[in-house]
């Protein structure tokens, strides 16, 4: 198939991974598997200092100046094909005014991880570019039923991301309702896209699917962030909801019955990815269609 019909061309074997960590620091014992890990799967990888901290405080990875460097190296240096991040937390969204966007949108290097990468994902998204919601190092390789997920992400790392290709199947689900729609992904995580509202950071949600999750969010505040993107408009603008799971805390079913039979676009549930596990590799700024009889997204 012709190149331009790639959406996220292949990472072919020998590609050299950069390594970051925008937000949040390792748990002891996880950062010394990483590049074995990557080796292991026919890459090269490289930790860049944000990787090593110090942490100036208990909650990031490295100071503000060091993760924002690295988020530059790893876009703007020649040395490295993709930008990997080592987990996430909470952190990016500090860095976003004062990143050079230019660096970020001058190639189309992709970048993967989820949950706090999401507002970097916005970014990416802004200008064009595909990006992948997908198991960072830190989080999920190597735990106790997560090889499906990193086995699924270097699979489709190899094979890339064409227009036709199905890119998950959710199955029936009691929120879902509707029929098909189509547009451009985005979002990530439920509560760092709310963050994003009233900035300039905020992808077009106009037509666009948006899809959401979240971990250890109580219902009462699901039931806050549902109402700040209603309020907010946001809800009334989107072409779909695709959405996730929601894990570690009550499950937000009722809330989520509430807030989606509202919803005039279709919403598509129960879609394998979010913290939990399964987590597939969903790619992000590149337009799809939804289709919730099927179950199923296909790229295009």
């Amino acid at each position: 198939m012709a190149e331009d019909r790639f959406l996220i061309p292949p990472l072919p074997r020998g590609a050299h991974i950069a390594v970051i960590a925008p937000a949040g620091p390792p748990k002891p014992g996880r950062l010394e598997a990483v590049v074995p890990w990557l080796v292991e799967r026919g890459y090269e990888g490289t930790l860049l200092p944000s990787c090593f901290g110090p942490p100036p405080l208990d909650f990031l990875a490295a100071p503000d100046d060091a993760r924002l460097a690295d988020v530059h190296t790893a876009f703007a240096d020649s040395r490295f094909d993709a930008v990997l991040a080592l987990r996430g937390g909470s952190g990016c969204i500090r860095l976003l005014d004062r990143l050079q966007l230019g660096r970020l949108a001058c190639t189309r290097k992709l970048l993967i991880g989820y949950s706090d990468l999401t507002v970097l994902h916005a970014v990416r998204t802004n200008a064009g570019i595909a990006s992948l919601h997908a198991p960072m190092p830190a989080s999920d390789w190597g735990l106790p039923g997560a090889a499906p997920d990193t086995d699924a992400l270097f699979e489709r790392l190899a094979s890339g991301w064409r227009e036709g290709d199905v890119v998950g199947q959710a199955a029936p689900h009691a929120l879902s309702h509707g029929g098909r729609a189509h547009g451009r992904l985005i979002g990530g995580n439920l509560a760092m896209f709310c963050a994003l509202l009233g900035t300039p950071y905020l992808p077009d949600v106009d037509g666009a699917l948006l899809f959401v999750e979240d971990i250890s969010e109580e219902p009462y505040r699901v039931d806050r962030m549902l109402t700040q993107l209603r309020l907010a408009g946001v809800l009334d603008r989107i072409g779909g909801l695709l959405l996730g799971s929601f894990t570690g805390a009550e499950p937000p079913d009722a809330v989520l019955a509430d807030h989606l039979g509202r919803l005039r676009c279709p919403v598509l549930a129960g879609w394998p990815a979010g913290h939990g596990q399964p987590n597939r590799p969903l790619p992000l700024g590149v337009h799809a269609e939804m289709d919730v009889a099927a179950g199923r997204v296909v790229l295009g």
